[in-house]
Parts: C-alpha cells; sequence; structure tokens
C-alpha cells in the first residue's frame, strides 16, 4: 500500500464488513491461477559451488482499479544470473512504484541497484554492506541525478541475492519474502523479511521522532479520534491503516516508512536504508515467494506459499528452482549482461480477486533440495 496520492487504497473493496479478507480462497483465485500457471514456463540458473539448478518463472498482469480502469503500470522487476561474473551469484527485485512518477521511480530503481551491486567489488566479501551502500547510492542517485521529480513518488523494493546456499534478502518498504518450509507433513510459511510500517512500533517510534503524524485517513481528516494510536494489526487493518503526515499538512500519506525516493517523506523519518537478513539454505526450506503489498495486502504469507504449491510449484518442482511473478508492464529485465535477461512476462501465483492490485511477487526454490546440475 503505497501513499494516498498515488496508489489504490482499494477502500470498501478491500474488505467484508467485519474487516476480514474473505476472497483469500475464493474460487475466482483457484480458477484465474490454474490459467495463468500453466503457461508459464521455467528458466534455469545454475549454482556450481553447491552443485545444483535453480528454477524459475515469472508472470505479469496488470492491476485491477475499478476507478482507473487505465492507470499506468507502476511496478517493475529485475533478473540477473551470474552476478560479476560468478555463476553461483543470481539476484531477484521486485520494485512497487507509487505517486504520479512511480513508474519512472520503479524502473529507475530496477536498473540501476543490480548495476551497483555488479560493480562493487567488495560485494561478495561483504553482501550485507553491499546492500546497504547500493540503495543507498540509488536513492541519492534517483533524486539528484536524474531527471524524475521524486518528491511524492518513488518506490519500494523486495530482493534477493542468492550466494551459493545462503540468501541475502534486502527490504525497503511494505514488499514481503517468504519462505516454504517443510514441517512434517505440512509446508508452512516464514517470512523472510518484515514489512516496514506504521504497524510496527519500532519503525513506529523511530518516524514519530523525525516528526511524523501517524494517523489514518479517517483521523487526519478528523473522522475519527487522532489521539487513538492502535491500529490493530495489518492483517485486521481493512482499508484505513496508520499513514506519514507533515506536521502541519495533509501529505504524503505513506502508508510504509521506508523507500526509495519520496524525498519529503524522508523529511519525517522515511528512509531508504534497507533491512537485510541473512538465511542459510537446508533441506526443509522448500522454495521463498517475494511479492509487494499488492499481493500481500490481499493474502496471507500462507495463503501465497500454499497457492504456489497447489499451482504446480510443489511435489516434484517444489526442489527445483525459483518462480517469479510481477505486475509489471516492462518489456524488458535489466541485467548485469544481456544474456541474463528474460523478457518474458505474466503472472505466476498471485491471484487477482475481485476489486484487487496485483503487485510484483519472487518465488525461489531452495537450493537447499537441490536437482543435480546436468
Amino acid at each position: 500500500m503505497g501513499c494516498v496520492h498515488g496508489k489504490c487504497c482499494c477502500g470498501e473493496n478491500s474488505s467484508s464488513d467485519d474487516g476480514s479478507k474473505d476472497y483469500r480462497e475464493t474460487a475466482f483465485i483457484r480458477g484465474h491461477m490454474k490459467n495463468v500457471l500453466s503457461q508459464r514456463s521455467l528458466k534455469r540458473a545454475t549454482v556450481p559451488s553447491h552443485n545444483f539448478n535453480l528454477e524459475y518463472t515469472f508472470l505479469t498482469q496488470r492491476g485491477y482499479y475499478p476507478d482507473s480502469p487505465d492507470k499506468e503500470n507502476q511496478d517493475s522487476f529485475c533478473i540477473s544470473t551470474e552476478l560479476q561474473g560468478d555463476p553461483s551469484v543470481h539476484f531477484f527485485g521486485v520494485y512497487d512504484g507509487h505517486g504520479q512518477f512511480g513508474s519512472q521511480c520503479s524502473n529507475f530503481v530496477k536498473d540501476r541497484l543490480v548495476e551497483k551491486l555488479v560493480n562493487d567489488p567488495a560485494l561478495l566479501e561483504d553482501p550485507v554492506q553491499g546492500y546497504n551502500s547500493a540503495f543507498l547510492a540509488t536513492n541519492l542517485e534517483l533524486r539528484s541525478s536524474s531527471e524524475i521529480d521524486d518528491s511524492m513518488s518513488g518506490t519500494t523494493a523486495i530482493t534477493v541475492l542468492v550466494i551459493g546456499d545462503t540468501l541475502f534478502v534486502a527490504n525497503v518498504g511494505d514488499s514481503r519474502a517468504v519462505m516454504a518450509v517443510k514441517d512434517g507433513n505440512r509446508v508452512v510459511a516464514e517470512d523472510l523479511s518484515s514489512d516496514q510500517t506504521p504497524f510496527r512500533k519500532d519503525e513506529y517510534e523511530r518516524v514519530k521522532l523525525c516528526g511524523a503524524r501517524v494517523l489514518s485517513v479517517d483521523q487526519v481528516e478528523g473522522l475519527k479520534d487522532p489521539d487513538i494510536q492502535n491500529w490493530g494489526d495489518e492483517e485486521s487493518r481493512g482499508g484505513d491503516p496508520p499513514r506519514l503526515w507533515v506536521p502541519n499538512g495533509m501529505y504524503p500519506g505513506t502508508a510504509f516508512t521506508r523507500s526509495i525516493g519520496d524525498s519529503l517523506a524522508e523529511t519525517i523519518g522515511v528512509t531508504a536504508t534497507p533491512e537485510v537478513k541473512t538465511f542459510r539454505l537446508t533441506p526443509d526450506h522448500l522454495f521463498f515467494v517475494v511479492a509487494s503489498d499488492g499481493i500481500f495486502e490481499f493474502l496471507t504469507s500462507q495463503t501465497v506459499i500454499d497457492m504456489s504449491g497447489t499451482f504446480g510449484v510443489g511435489s516434484d518442482e517444489i526442489n527445483e528452482g525459483a518462480v517469479m511473478s510481477s505486475r509489471t508492464g516492462t518489456p524488458e529485465i535489466p541485467a548485469a549482461h544481456e544474456s541474463d535477461v528474460h523478457p518474458s512476462l505474466g503472472t505466476s501465483f498471485s491471484g487477482q480477486p475481485a476489486a484487487s492490485v496485483m503487485s510484483p511477487a519472487i518465488e525461489v526454490h531452495s537450493p537447499a533440495c537441490p536437482k543435480p546440475i546436468d
């Protein structure tokens, strides 16, 4: 969920009367996904350092905005294999643009972020520092070197760097990465990232110290008591989550606390510094999904994992690769090498509920249950 000025908040159509998201398991999703997933094709990237293959696919579909049928798709994604010429290093990124120039922002970041990672000679020695440097440098370049007005526009970013059997997950914003973990006879969802929103106590306190007012739209418009600083949790938030506002204005209204761009929001604490988490893969890790809030606003992490397994990302396939789905209108994916670009687009597990917003997502299968390199 982006800012109130640039992205559909899905209002009354996003939940039932009691605030629950009543379309997560609808026949519409399942029927739609069966048709979409049957069209996908798998791509392959080898990881010779640990003797396995990654297989991934990506499909895309524009989100449904009932009040804006001609709304521009603002999101983009990047797949870049063999970073720095290393066949065991691969990158997956999803960028969820918002604001008037959200499309330009997401495409700019799509190009520049991976470029900075590729050109960082110390990346493989210290991926966490490399990620931090790349995010901050990209944010600075967007502001100072591009012609894009990022004052009220920007992009979230959820990215995964695969180095051998280790995942480095870097996130700014309310996008998410989720791992499918084998637990006995079940496959359970384990979040690899934490949405950066005012629902999080630490993020709430951080932006408040920077001068942000944290209020829902109803509160800032005087329809509800602004002194009540408790909005429940993200699962039951309905269509009016807490947002960030300048002390004496009705802007920017961002529902996230970190992003690239959004220079006005930076004055009240929004930052481009990513949270970077590291995960060593084990045989119980089956695959992971990375998606923007256009998916997780409507589907729980567990539902996304269940749908991924149900629609062809299970059983024999579940150990073999990576799946990436995205809501993007961009026909090309920038990568370190032209041979790494896979321009096939569509939509994967990210089903489109009625009156919802589709969004980019990545699903990556674990090398811990490897398919040996041929």
